[in-house]
């Protein structure tokens, strides 16, 4: 790589297993941050190194995948073989570690901003949160120091959440581009063979396999000790008789979302004397786990399947085969059944998540301080987030100029709602059709990006002025701003800022909202407004058509809108500026608030 940038004040700061000649000109900086979880844990005994060596496998997951150079042979121990590269395999990798074993603590966090920011990056990526619900603006440690981020033309990046269940998306401030995760058309799964014959497949990368069909049983069958039959089901630990399970494979369930206690079933299994496992996890029955014996996790259907197979058998058989990788068996992408969803509980006219990147069963590096390997498929958003902070490298040695807001609205407008069929792309384990509250303005299109044709611009003093119009006071506003700023300016709802998306959360009759576009396509360009309103809404737009005669051109539309027909809840539909060049497209968002009558005789 050509030599460091001259402009770059950053440093290699030395600890534990980390010498300063460890960066290059690839890795130019590298901090951390121990202030705030040493004065919290009352302790200096961490479970990491005490440096910026990553001791988890996760910073260099996330940074490989957003600036990774090229690799020829990557896999995962021998699956998903090829080539690979991260998003802008050019881009410069500063490391800023303020998380540990146990948390990530404000006064890390915000030292960890203040030193990003004066070291001169242009793009941070955070692919870390707060526990959902997430506070106030000016309470949160990433909310107060991205805001000083994007004021000074810094591109941040964050992840939406990995909760998965309506309104608990955080990194929810505007000024943030907030990355839900989606599936890509690569599964890693392993056959299940039974005694009938019957052959299903479950999602693993556990790469043992059983050479011999042997007895199957669910695992409320070899309940052992205190434990209630219902109880042993989910193979929880000390719950299975040892000699029941012994050279059996067991059908076990899962509840909750943790990687670590799906691993913790195998072991159980295993410990037990069992020689397989079926996971029935209908909620996560995509996310492939790297378990220690035979094991493959299925869906609520497939595992009915196979419990009455074994409820009407003699003697029920059974044998697991290794993983293998399988592209294209699915539609892709999917809304990853763990990605965080909107509404935004905080300021619900801002909609959150922004976009959707893959972040299911990504194979990225890892590091060797773990374990002897150099890759790892990891899911999460924390693996979409770095996907998008690829991207926006890109567009910002592209197009230096463009300022944070101008970046994201490139990145939202030209996002596709559709999957690789040209079908709505589907969200949940039924299916269903995914809602910009699943994957914001849909799923990133990097070779779009570049070229959007038109932008929605916001600056500093736009989201000062945000803050104002959702009842922030001077001494709330300046506890984000660390300044004199003052609510001189502020808009008639928070629904007014310059978003390139539209959100009315509590429409009771009509309501208007302004935007304003910026051209950055070709000098002389018309482009026409088509609409598909949100269910029981009707959409004025005002101009119809747009007529710009330079670049940097900016032009005000209106959109009304008035409820026909007042339903239940959220409905969605979608405004697009086109021409033949371009679709600038913004999602539409509403919720109207009606009145019953209620009559008494």
């Amino acid at each position: 790589m050509p030599p460091v940038p001259a402009g770059w004040k950053g440093k290699c700061q030395q600890g534990e297993a980390f010498n300063s000649s460890i960066c290059n000109r690839k890795v130019i900086g590298a901090r951390y941050y121990l202030n705030g979880y040493q004065a919290e844990e009352e302790s200096e005994k961490t479970k990491s190194f005490r440096s910026p060596r990553d001791s988890s496998g996760h910073g260099s997951h996330t940074a490989s995948t957003a600036a990774g150079r090229y690799v020829d042979n990557m896999n995962y121990k021998g699956l998903a073989s090829g080539g690979a590269r991260g998003g802008a395999p050019m881009a410069r990798i500063a490391v800023y570690k303020t998380c540990w074993s146990t948390a990530c603590y404000d006064v890390d966090l915000l030292a960890a901003f203040d030193d990003a920011i004066r070291d001169g990056v242009h793009v941070l990526s955070l692919s870390l949160g707060s526990d959902e619900p997430q506070g106030d603006y000016f309470s949160d440690a990433i909310s107060v120091g991205s805001f000083h981020a994007v004021s000074r033309g810094i591109v941040v990046v964050a992840s939406v959440g990995n909760a998965g269940i309506s309104g608990s998306a955080t990194n929810i401030a505007p000024w943030i581009i907030t990355v839900a995760a989606g599936s890509t058309d690569r599964d890693f799964t392993s056959d299940i063979v039974l005694g009938n014959r019957a052959h299903f497949s479950g999602e693993s990368l556990s790469l043992l396999k059983m050479n011999a069909s042997t007895r199957i049983i669910s695992a409320s069958e070899a309940y052992g000790g205190y434990f209630t039959p219902y109880q042993s089901s989910y193979c929880l630990e000390s719950s299975l008789n040892t000699t029941k399970t012994k050279d059996k494979v067991l059908v076990c369930r899962h509840a909750g979302s943790s990687t670590e206690s799906k691993l913790a079933k195998g072991t159980v299994v295993k410990e037990a004397g069992g020689v397989g496992m079926i996971l029935i996890d209908e909620a996560d029955k995509d996310i492939a786990i790297p378990f220690a014996i035979p094991a493959a996790i299925v869906g609520t259907k497939i595992g009915h399947k196979i419990l009455s197979y074994i409820n009407n058998t003699r003697n029920p058989t059974s044998r697991i085969l290794s993983a293998k990788t399988v592209l294209g068996s699915q539609a892709a992408p999917r809304v990853a059944p763990f990605s965080s969803k909107g509404p935004n509980a905080l300021t619900p006219e801002i909609l959150k998540p922004d976009i959707m990147a893959p972040g299911l069963n990504i194979l990225a590096a890892w590091s060797p301080a773990i374990a002897k390997m150099k890759f790892n498929v990891l899911s999460g958003t924390s693996m979409a987030c770095p996907h998008v902070t690829g991207i926006v490298a890109l567009i910002k040695a592209v197009h230096p100029s463009w300022s944070p807001s101008a970046i994201k609205s490139a990145i939202m407008t030209t996002a596709t709602m559709l999957d690789k069929h040209r079908k709505p792309i589907t969200s949940g384990p039924d299916g269903r059709k995914a809602t910009p509250f699943d994957l914001g303005s849909g799923f990133v299109s990097p070779t779009k990006v570049l070229d959007p044709g038109l932008i929605y611009d916001a600056s500093p003093n736009d989201y000062k002025a945000f803050l104002c119009s959702i009842g922030y006071s001077e001494r709330s506003l300046r506890l984000i701003t660390r300044d004199n700023s003052t609510c001189n300016r502020e808009f008639l709802t928070a629904s007014s800022l310059n978003y390139p998306s539209i959100t009315v959360p509590n429409l009771k009759k009509s309501f208007s909202v302004s935007r304003t576009v910026t051209n950055v396509g070709r000098p002389r360009s018309i482009y026409k407004a088509v609409v598909f309103p949100p269910t029981g809404i009707n959409v004025t737009v005002v101009p119809k058509r747009l007529f710009f005669s330079r670049y940097g051109e900016k032009i005000n539309y209106t959109v009304k809108f008035e409820v026909t027909a007042p339903l239940e809840g959220y409905v969605f539909g979608s405004l697009t500026w086109r021409n033949k060049r371009s679709w600038v497209t913004t999602p539409l968002v509403v919720r109207s608030l009606h009145t019953r009558i209620g009559l008494t005789i």
